[in-house]
């Protein structure tokens, strides 16, 4: 299994999919996060670490989520690998929940998301997002 973190949706293909309307019911994000050492702006160094940049970011969406029926479920610092094998650990999990992929969707092309995500872009070396649902245990 190949894994690339990545801060953008790779290809038209992607962003297409993620326009669709998704498994019934909320859905649950998992985040894995991977910083960079030094937050990287367009704009020059702001002196920041890249945990410090998209902690600007977590903490505006944080604000947000409600307004989108969404809510942090889980975030915690990723401490070591009992399974399986990686090149490099990410940095911390965060699990989100939305009412729908729409909600998720129209929250991230918003315009208050859109001023948000440079401290984002900025923080983060890669991540992976992925989608799940809730089965019954």
């Amino acid at each position: 299994m190949e894994v690339v973190n990545e801060v953008r949706p790779r290809g038209r293909e992607r962003i297409t999919e993620m326009m669709q309307p998704g498994p019934p019911g909320p859905i649950y994000m998992v985040n894995l996060l991977k910083y960079r050492e030094r937050a990287e702006y367009a704009d020059g160094d702001r002196g920041l670490t890249g945990r410090e940049a998209y902690d600007i970011y977590g903490s505006g969406v944080r604000a947000m989520l409600p307004r989108y029926g969404g809510a942090v479920v889980f975030a915690g610092d990723v401490t070591f690998l009992s399974l399986g094998q990686v090149e490099e650990l990410w940095d911390e999990v965060a699990v989100v929940r939305y009412d729908s992929r729409a909600a998720l969707w129209e929250m991230s092309t918003g315009p208050e998301w859109t001023e948000l995500s440079v401290h984002r872009v900025a923080g983060l070396a890669g991540q992976l997002n992925i989608e799940t649902t809730a089965i019954d245990l």
